[in-house]
Order: C-alpha cells, then sequence, then structure tokens
C-alpha cells in the first residue's frame, strides 16, 4: 500500500507549517529503513498533543486567557523530553515539529529518552514578574496530568529559564505532595539542577563544530565565524569559538545584526546586551541595517541559532559559509537543504548540532534520582564524548551510504526509535 501522509484534521494541506518540513524529512529517510519502513507511521504521527487554557488575573485585576501546548510525540525509548517556550507566535504546528525534532535528536544521541515539548502563545516582555509566575504555575497546572519524572520532563526553550523551571517544579510537587525535582532540568543548582548545564548547548554546536571544520580540513583557529541569534546557545557558542582562535565577524538577533571582520569581541558584545537588551548601537562594530545581508556575510562557519526556518531557497544560495552549524531547531527547510547539498555546504543538523542540552538535561536527571551530583568538569568531558562519538557515527553513515549528515542522522535515530516500537509490539 502507498504510504499515508498524515495531515491532521486541524490543519489544511497549506498550513503544516514546521511540521510539513519534518514530514518531508521522514519521507527522504523512509526509503533506507529497509523493513523497519513498516513502522514508519509512528513517526508521523504524535502519540499525544494537549492543548490548554491558561487563565491568569493580571496586575490590574483584568482576566487574561493564553494557549499553551505540550505535544508528546513519541515515548518507545523513555520518557518524553523537551522544552517549553514562551513565545507571541507559537503554534501547534510548530511545537508538534520540535516535539518529533526531539524524538529523532534524543536518539541519534542515544539518551534513553522519546520526543516532547511544550510552549504557551504569549509575548512574555508585555508580563510583570508576577504574571509570569502566575501564567507559568497555571500552565504547569493545567498540563500536570501528562508529566512527570518517569513520564515527561520538560526543560527552558525560547525565553524560559531556570526561573521558570523553578516555578514548574515546585507547581508539579505542591500537586504531588512531595518535592519531584526530576520533573524539569535546567534548574536552579540549588534545586537540583547541573553544574555546566547553562552552557550545554552552545558547547555541544562548538564540539561538533570543531569536528565538522576537522573534516574540511579548516582551522578553527582563524575561523571566520558568523551566529544568527546572541543567547544561551549563539553566545555560548560564539565565546567557545573566539576563545578556540576563530573570529566572529558577525552577530544578529532580533533587533540587529554587527559585523566587525577582524572579529568582534564577545565579551564586550555579552555586557553590551546585558546593558541594553540588544546589540544594536555597539560601538566596537559596524552595523547593519538590511537584516537579509546578514545571509551574505563573508564566513567560513554560519551558526543559525535563533528560531525555525530562517535558512530558505529564498537566501540558501548567498550562503557563503563552508560549513553550517544548526545552534536552533529547524532553522533550515527541505528545500534550502537541497540547494546547500548542491553548492557542497557541510550542514551540521540540529539534531545533532544542538543536542548538548538535552545531553546533560539527562545528565541533570540521573543526578536528581541518585542525589549525586558531579564536577563541571566530569560533566563537559561526558558531553564531549557522547557528541564526538554521535557526530562520528552520524559522519561514517553519511560517508559510506553517500548521503547527508540529515538523512545519516535521522536513519541512525528512526532505525533506533522503530526498533524500540517493533520490540515493545501494539498493545493490546
Amino acid at each position: 500500500m502507498p504510504a499515508q501522509h498524515t495531515i491532521p484534521s486541524y490543519l489544511t494541506p497549506h498550513g503544516l507549517g514546521p511540521w510539513g518540513n519534518y514530514l518531508e524529512q521522514i519521507d527522504r529517510v523512509t526509503p533506507h529503513l529497509g523493513p523497519l519502513a513498516r513502522w514508519v507511521e509512528t513517526m508521523k504521527r504524535p502519540k499525544r498533543m494537549l492543548v490548554v487554557d491558561v487563565p491568569i488575573e493580571r496586575d490590574d485585576g483584568s482576566v487574561a486567557h493564553y494557549e499553551g501546548y505540550r505535544v508528546q510525540h513519541n515515548l518507545s525509548r523513555g520518557p518524553g523530553k523537551g522544552g517549553v517556550r514562551f513565545h507571541q507566535d507559537v503554534t501547534l504546528s510548530e511545537v508538534m515539529a520540535l516535539s518529533a525534532w526531539m524524538t529523532v535528536k534524543n536518539a541519534a544521541v542515544n539518551v534513553p529518552y522519546g520526543g516532547a515539548k511544550g510552549g504557551i502563545r504569549v509575548d512574555p516582555a508585555t508580563l510583570s514578574p508576577g504574571e509570569l509566575q502566575r501564567l507559568t504555575r497555571r500552565y504547569t497546572s493545567e498540563i500536570n496530568i501528562i508529566i512527570g519524572p518517569n513520564k515527561d520532563i520538560p526543560a527552558p526553550d525560547v525565553n524560559t529559564n531556570e526561573q521558570i523551571m523553578a516555578w514548574m517544579m515546585d507547581t508539579y510537587s505542591m500537586n504531588q505532595g512531595s518535592t519531584a525535582s526530576g520533573v524539569v532540568t535546567g534548574k536552579p543548582i540549588s534545586l537540583g539542577g547541573s553544574l555546566g548545564r547553562h552552557d550545554a548547548t552552545g558547547r555541544g554546536v562548538f564540539v561538533v563544530g570543531c569536528e565538522a571544520a576537522a573534516s574540511r580540513g579548516l582551522d578553527i583557529a582563524g575561523a571566520r565565524v558568523a551566529v544568527q541569534g546572541f543567547g544561551n546557545v549563539g553566545g555560548v557558542a560564539a565565546r567557545l569559538f573566539e576563545a578556540a582562535g576563530a573570529r566572529i565577524v558577525a552577530v544578529q538577533d532580533h533587533v540587529s545584526t554587527v559585523v566587525r571582520a577582524s572579529g568582534l569581541d564577545v565579551a564586550a558584545l555579552q555586557r553590551h546586551v546585558q546593558a541594553h537588551g540588544s546589540v544594536a548601537g555597539f560601538a566596537e562594530a559596524d552595523e547593519m541595517h538590511e537584516r537579509a545581508r546578514f545571509w551574505d556575510t563573508d564566513c567560513d562557519i554560519l551558526i543559525p541559532a535563533a528560531l525555525e526556518q530562517q535558512i530558505t531557497a529564498d537566501n540558501a544560495g548567498r550562503i557563503r559559509a563552508g560549513i553550517i552549524l544548526e545552534g536552533a531547531n529547524g532553522p533550515t527547510t527541505p528545500a534550502a537543504d537541497d540547494i546547500l547539498h548542491e553548492r557542497g555546504v557541510l550542514v551540521v543538523p540540529d539534531v545533532i548540532a544542538n543536542a548538548g542540552g538535552v545531553t546533560v538535561s539527562y545528565f541533570e536527571w540521573v543526578q536528581d534520582f541518585s542525589s549525586f551530583f558531579w564536577t563541571e568538569e566530569e560533566i563537559n568531558q561526558r558531553l564531549t564524548r557522547i557528541m564526538r562519538e554521535a557526530y562520528g557515527a552520524v559522519s561514517q553513515l553519511a560517508h559510506d551510504k553517500g548521503m547527508s549528515l540529515r538523512t545519516a542522522a535521522f536513519l541512525i535515530a528512526c532505525t533506533r526509535v522503530l526498533h524500540a516500537r517493533e520490540m515493545r509490539g501494539l498493545y493490546p
């Protein structure tokens, strides 16, 4: 029988968004799955989707309602794992795709989790600290029925941080009647958080970036790096590349783009952002006033570390970098992937490049269960080993099969997930 293409009833063929990109990625790997292709529809159908109303009382006494989501894409290999984002443009399609990419990411680096993701459609900048806390706690209460240390473990994502995780953990624990530190990761150290978690995603980008550069004969010392997004991922990756001798020649955030051919001072730029909220107005650099010109930056390594669907068929042909490290989730569309592949650009996919965060989240979860905590040096060593091994396996398969790194990563991940599904069987 021909494979069914999954279009949920509440989405139109023209409204799949990021979920449509994910489905196309699965279609591309399906011919390589062999007998396991029998189970591939498992990858195209989220196991569970929860849409919740999140009402809060505003400081002025009015009541505001926000829409929240928690999607569990696949739980065949373990409990769900994935972040929670607070953003005004969050959609169900986006959260579905992000949860699915978490399934692939966790399997690609072989941590024993399934994929999940959550979000609230809200601009947190419009809320006071009290309103933000009430929103977080109400959302946690609404999704309480499907999360838990052995069921689904949220973590920080766009516009969420360790304080949000602390409120989520406390709310869940109050409903359980006992402290459940393992219900979320990315917590403050004082509440069972892990050393190294803050830098983990950016560090993972750096580690696989060094491996990718070595495969192309590129010396990191002196390499030119452009970064889109200057938060926990892009900012940390930029700092580590700079420390290794690279030049950060361009940084773009949600407001502006700053460039300096001789290299930006990352520490000074981070201090500027802390003081002013953006890279805009950084005195030690030139400023681009046309955002689209960022993609024309003359560089060796490009790190898209902002939001999904940033590299498209419209700008892929303009990119000058020889290596792209996907620090964000889903930043490259399938059409752009094809263009970059034809041009010989090495794209290290998000499911490998930004897996450092979930890897150290796994370490945090393990430490919480054992109540025994590792040093930051131990964590960084274990993270580096896992990231290098995962990249090495994907790179070798890509070479052996003559496929892209993305298809190779999806093949490894889907094989692990679908084999688990096959071995577990169907109940009843």
